[in-house]
């Protein structure tokens, strides 16, 4: 038996494990690299292990770092199952396809600047294709994925349907159970319910994004994102956030709503500026069993409707968002603004003293979020120059990711003989959660990318 991390080793992105029991393997999620043009190239690498030796991969939730490289792995030889909750299946369903296009115009530009052999990762068919491995399992069902390997899922409180997963090997007279956790989220927010602590297990291989730190509170954070909407809003501003299509998009409308309604923002057109935030509400609609009760029932917490809400699914539609001089909240994506919509709507705002550009999510290190988060004075944004005069505002409260404390609980006290740290900086979040984890008597490694740590 054994774990080797091919991604989110030292790192946040590109998460992808590999279990080895017997004869047979499973991967843990399969997710794209991001942040730099360095990860272009990696993910373009491909795999230094046979997709086709693979037997079955266990997605935890959609988010493109854990899902994105599915169809390259369908496409050089998987032929396995794909084992994911229902609402995760819609979702990926949704980034998939919205990567696929998004990588395919990306070629496109790319040869009309002369590199005659730029090509996508994957293209529409191939999102497509990847979609006849899937199979849907509930939270708490024990589910057979190769011989000697039995998946349980677990609600990880991340994003819609997000997981964590309880792998139990047997090879012969040697039983072990490991965990991971996929990502974590925080307890005690308004729309997912809180996510179930690891069980009993041999090993852990957690989660450290936000392992230095403790977030504010979401109701101070709530309360500042309304002070930096009404702020903005009276002084003739607008307010740009940059955000993540699933699960942050939804928080923040609702979060938004709440203040236009209580009078502490000032009343204001919103634009849901996201055609993949737009499709992932109508998945949130039809999943209620992984809301908390009172938002799937109660009209009044409904954070899918609100006064002044615009949806823009059309390029044209959002192009025009950018003749609105003042007076406006808009919400799109990229989170990390290395993609999408929100560039264009930064090219238009940043420059500007009278707007803000509220952050509200983690920005990997390399990205254009990270950049203006840091105090950049400039960024160049489609070839040009633009100074950075909007007031930045970074909300961590509003993160998708558990912080210091949630991460501690959710591991518990239990012993285990190995807890693996991956998904995270290893200067920042890693190395201070593994003095944690080191102080309390367990063993805690920090996997190197492509090390192979046999299980005893």
């Amino acid at each position: 038996m054994s774990l080797t991390c091919h991604g989110a080793a030292g790192e946040v992105t590109g998460s992808c494990h590999l279990v080895a029991c017997g004869e047979h393997q499973v991967l843990i999620d399969c997710g794209l690299f991001q942040g730099d043009r360095g990860s272009e190239a990696r993910n373009a690498a491909g795999f230094v292990f046979d997709p086709g030796r693979i037997d079955a991969v266990l997605l935890t939730h959609a988010h493109l770092d854990h899902c994105g490289r599915l169809p390259l792995l369908v496409r050089n030889g998987f032929n396995g199952k794909i084992f994911a909750t229902a609402a995760t299946i819609e979702l990926a369903r949704i980034v998939l396809l919205d990567a696929a296009t998004l990588q395919a115009e990306e070629a496109a530009r790319d040869r009309m600047r002369g590199e005659a052999t730029a090509r996508p990762l994957y293209d529409v068919d191939d999102a497509l294709h990847t979609f006849d491995f899937f199979h849907a399992i509930d939270y708490g069902s024990a589910v057979s994925v190769a011989t000697g390997m039995t998946a349980r899922f677990a609600d990880a409180g991340h994003i819609l349907g997000s997981a964590s997963i309880a792998l139990e090997l047997v090879d012969g007279a040697i039983a072990r159970t490991i965990v991971f956790s996929g990502d974590i989220g925080n307890p005690g927010r308004p729309l997912l319910r809180d996510p179930v602590p690891a069980p009993e297990a041999d090993y852990v291989v957690m989660e450290s994004t936000y392992g230095d730190r403790e977030h504010r509170s979401f109701a101070a954070s709530v309360d500042e994102l309304h002070g930096a909407l009404d702020d903005t809003l009276r002084r003739r501003g607008n307010v740009v956030i940059p955000t993540f299509a699933l699960e942050r998009a939804q928080e923040v409308l609702h979060s938004v709503a709440k203040g236009m309604r209580s009078g502490r923002v000032m009343p204001a057109p919103v634009f849901l500026d996201s055609p993949m935030a737009i499709s992932a509400t109508e998945v949130f609609r039809r999943h209620p069993e992984c809301l908390r009760e009172p938002v799937s029932t109660a009209p009044e917490h409904d954070p899918f409707q609100m006064p002044g809400l615009h949806l823009t699914r059309s390029t044209a539609e959002s192009m025009a968002l950018n003749t609105i001089h003042a007076g406006a909240v808009i919400l799109a994506g990229a989170g990390m603004c290395n993609g999408g919509r929100v560039r264009h709507h930064l090219a238009h705002n940043l420059w500007s003293a009278r707007s803000s550009v509220v952050f509200v999510g983690f920005a990997a290190a390399g990205t254009l979020a990270r950049r203006i988060i840091d105090g950049a004075r400039n960024v160049t944004l489609f070839g040009q120059e633009v100074p950075v005069r909007a007031q930045v505002w970074t909300i961590n409260g509003f993160s998708a990711h558990a912080d210091k404390p949630a991460l501690l609980r959710w591991l518990g006290a239990r012993p285990r003989r190995r807890v693996f740290l991956v998904h995270g900086e290893k200067e920042r979040g890693m190395r201070a959660l593994a003095a944690i984890v080191a102080a309390t008597g367990r063993r805690c490694h920090m996997p190197a990318a492509g090390e192979r740590v046999v299980l005893d």
